[in-house]
């Protein structure tokens, strides 16, 4: 079975039943330093074409490198943040010939990588290992100028040299990803370490983040790894998911209908949605590695490695550890308050007398929603108002109110004063009752249904009572006066 022998929408329906997926990446970094890997031409993104080159840059006749220091210290701090061992290494020169690559060839790390044998914990709590990380030199960037973009029925393409030679950072996974969503944790999570630790910028839709991931399938249970496909420069966390998918049931269906899978790189269409033949997977043997002879080998001191570690921001798990703690959450609930570095103003409002689980919830939905929340709204008066939240004596849609008020009013209002100029106040647990009462003597079918079990229901017999009461009832009340009469 061909790629053609299906559309794009039946191979995406294809089950996945009985099979899994096996998923290594290779997400390419580039570096936030100020000049490229070897040479003094300036590392900056959106220039002109052409306008950040040098002699080193284009290959020319008595050119020589000369390493970046910068670009091997973030090495290395992307090697302790990937829980790796920082090795003595050296470069050597990958060679092949495309236009993009002046010199026909790469300096890059092969079989003595800077960094080797890591982890990463996904925010799941499921480990992937990683196997390097090693510094190399980018290429440029070739646009080839027809209808479809690609080199196969371009009539010319242009050639722009301004990022060939910038730093990368190469970082290999292990095997260890089975599913599209794990791949997509996996790049959120890397991307965030990096920004985080100020080895890069992490910015996909510039290029600054890209990826390249194995996919291969077998039977679950089955030892035996498949034969993969590598699906190249996938450059956003919501492709990489479509790719891997699309790729594995595009591997079922040639292996259900009794064919084999031919090893090689495929191109992701992110608009058709489909993977396509892009070449034969090269090995290393066609590169034809040699050492590199004009650079010396990195050999890092243990002293210089320690002093980088010592200077290592927190990272995004050590962050969601804290929130956690503090909450008593998992911590996988503090992720959402982390990516939007609001962590901080969680822990400071839990600081000053705030209810912890009142806390992240508002910052996570209407604090975020707001904007910085340091500028528009005071931690104290937060926490103030989580207080009243906890206590019930606002519910949790008032509270919503007079939090929104709070922060439009320049974000040091006193939250008793907004709520008692609404004329919110508790109700009194027996208007509740009555109110839920009611609910279920007009609804006794349904009522029926969640005594026995069906607990989706609670989420309409809560919107009743909110109804008959104008969203005055506190939620948890009405939470424990379901379970009272159930």
């Amino acid at each position: 079975m061909s790629d053609l022998a299906m559309t794009p929408a039946e191979i995406s329906a294809v089950s996945m039943d009985g099979w899994e997926i096996v998923c290594g990446l290779e997400v390419h970094a580039e570096l936030a330093t100020k000049t490229k890997m070897f040479s003094a031409a300036p590392n900056l993104f959106g220039a002109e074409p052409n306008t950040l080159i040098d002699p080193t840059t284009l290959g020319l006749p008595g050119s020589l490198p000369v390493l970046n220091k910068k670009a091997v210290e973030l090495a290395i701090r992307i090697g302790l943040s990937l829980n790796c061992s920082i090795k003595p290494s050296i470069f050597h020169r990958k060679n092949y010939f495309y236009p993009d690559m002046p010199k026909d060839y790469q300096i890059s790390q092969f079989d003595q990588p800077i960094n080797v044998d890591g982890y990463l914990d996904l925010p799941n709590g499921k480990r992937i290992g990683i196997e390097r990380a090693h510094l190399e030199e980018d290429t440029g960037k070739s646009t080839h100028v027809g209808s479809s973009g690609r080199i196969s029925d371009a009539e010319y393409s242009l050639l722009d040299y301004n990022r060939a030679g910038v730093p990368l950072i190469e970082i290999v996974s292990r095997p260890d990803l089975t599913s599209s969503e794990d791949a997509k944790a996996y790049v959120a999570e890397l991307r965030a370490i990096l920004v985080a630790i100020g080895a890069s910028d992490g910015k996909m839709e510039e290029g600054s983040l890209r990826c390249d991931a194995n996919v291969s399938v077998r039977r679950v249970g089955d030892p035996i790894l498949g034969t993969r496909c590598e699906i190249k420069n996938v450059n956003s966390l919501r492709a990489i998911g479509r790719a891997i998918e699309f790729e594995a049931r595009r591997q079922v269906a040639i292996l259900s209908d009794g064919g084999r899978i031919s090893q090689e790189t495929r191109h992701w269409n992110d608009v058709v949605g489909q993977t396509s033949t892009m070449r034969s997977k090269e090995e290393a043997h066609d590169y034809r590695y040699f050492p590199e002879p004009d650079l010396v080998p990195i050999e890092p001191s243990d002293e210089w490695i320690a002093e980088i570690r010592s200077q290592l921001a927190i990272l995004p798990s050590q962050r969601r550890e804290r929130v956690a703690s503090a909450v008593g959450c998992t911590p996988i609930e503090a992720t959402a308050v982390v990516d939007q570095e609001l962590d901080e103003f969680v822990l400071a409002a839990i600081e000053a007398g705030g209810d912890p689980r009142a806390s992240l919830n508002r910052t996570a939905n209407e604090v975020a929603a707001a904007g910085a929340p340091g500028r528009l709204l005071s931690v104290q008066r937060f926490a103030e108002l989580t207080k009243l939240e906890a206590t019930g004596k606002l519910s949790a849609t008032q509270a919503k109110q007079v939090l929104v008020e709070m922060i439009e009013s320049g974000g040091d209002a006193d939250p008793v004063a907004i709520a008692a100029a609404h004329g919110f106040e508790a109700l009194d647990e027996s208007v509740v009752a009555e109110a839920l009462d009611a609910a279920i003597a007009g609804n006794a079918d349904a009522w029926a249904r969640y005594v026995a079990g069906d607990d989706k229901l609670a989420g309409m017999f809560t919107g009743q009572v909110m109804k008959a009461t104008q969203g005055k009832a506190d939620g948890k009340v009405i939470a424990r006066l379901l379970a009272d009469r159930r």
